[in-house]
């Protein structure tokens, strides 16, 4: 009996290698033939899973996902291999994933504070386009059916500018991954771009308005809230980069949340947001790692984020599978509750 697929469209944050989390959702996801991924936001490293993604889907359907997604992964490790951001020997007897004690990671975080990446001379290479170029079939993510939408800050207004299937090439998605104190804008068309964090890490709004699905599914890297307050700079430079790439997310949720409550069955747009469901995939383990540690690419922690991500989608899968088509599993009461007042 052929099963009837539930379409649903997916928001992928962004996080570094903590993106790895997202392949593991992505890869028990993908063998789930009661779903059907209509579309995918994406920023930072969300963009590149989301890209990976829709690139393999566009040549080998879900099998192809997968394998595309191992691929850019084992790239990216290998990549690293012989980056200066590594775990010292102290780190890994103790079994600690950050690079908090990394002499390289503490130096580049210190000139990243007194030099721009417009002083040093010439363009500092980014590895990751290399790999983007070798991962991903650029034209088959042109002229498949997933759609995928990546979101970069423009640096001159503030604002988030979103690029679609027709419009991704490698510098796209580098603009959507560019920390400004590592790394010179990406100018695209004359235009300069940041990191998309900062403007939608993801943006809802295109799944919404130009996807035909009804189930949001949001997979969080950036815990929204920690336990105690952070006293330590780096305990303190990791919080702001948590708060700074949620605040976008929160907002668009808040206003969901209360358009849910102000209307019911209007066709405008308020009622698009008000009919939304929005599901939620989120661990635990994020809540144990730093900001340092979204720059280790080890492959050995690659592969725990990974299957991490895989007993959470299976878990949210197990839970909630039957919710898809139906019912929000977020609790939007409680984004209401957590509004300032």
């Amino acid at each position: 009996m052929k099963i009837k697929k539930k379409r649903i469209d997916l928001a992928l944050q962004g996080g570094g290698s903590h993106g790895a989390f997202t392949w593991g959702v992505l890869d028990r996801l993908l063998e789930e033939e009661s779903l059907e991924i209509a579309g995918v936001s994406g920023t930072s490293a969300g963009a590149m899973n989301a890209a990976v993604m829709a690139s393999g889907y566009a040549n080998g359907s879900n099998a192809g996902a997968r394998d595309a997604l191992q691929r850019f992964w084992k790239e990216v490790s290998d990549g690293a291999r012989f980056s200066p951001f590594k775990r010292t020997f102290v780190d890994m007897m103790v079994g600690r994933w950050s690079l908090d004690q990394n002499p390289s990671f503490q130096v580049a975080e210190l000139i990243g504070r007194i030099i721009s990446p417009y002083d040093m001379p010439g363009d500092i290479p980014n590895p990751l386009k290399a790999i983007l170029e070798k991962t991903i079939d650029f034209e088959a993510l042109r002229s498949g059916t997933m759609k995928v939408f990546v979101t970069a800050t423009n640096v001159r207004t503030g604002r988030g500018k979103l690029f679609r299937n027709k419009d991704i090439h490698p510098d796209v998605l580098m603009a959507s991954a560019c920390l400004p104190t590592l790394f010179k804008s990406v100018v695209i068309d004359g235009e300069a771009y940041w990191d998309g964090g900062y403007s939608g890490n993801p943006s809802l709004t295109p799944l919404i308005r130009e996807c035909d699905s009804m189930d949001t599914l949001i997979v969080q890297l950036n815990p929204i809230e920690r336990p105690g307050i952070p006293t330590r700079s780096n305990e303190i430079l990791s919080r702001l980069n948590e708060i700074a790439f949620n605040s976008v997310l929160q907002q668009e949720l808040r206003m969901m949340a209360l358009l849910r409550n102000a209307t019911t069955t209007d066709d405008g747009e308020g009622g698009l947001w008000g009919a939304q469901r929005v599901h939620l995939i989120s661990s635990e383990l994020m809540l144990d790692l730093g900001y340092s540690s979204k720059l280790n690419a080890e492959w050995d922690f690659l592969c725990m984020l990974r299957d991490d991500g895989r007993r959470c989608a299976e878990q949210f899968l197990a839970q909630h599978n039957a919710d898809i088509g139906l019912r929000s599993t977020l609790d939007f009461d409680l984004i209401l509750q957590g509004m300032d007042q």
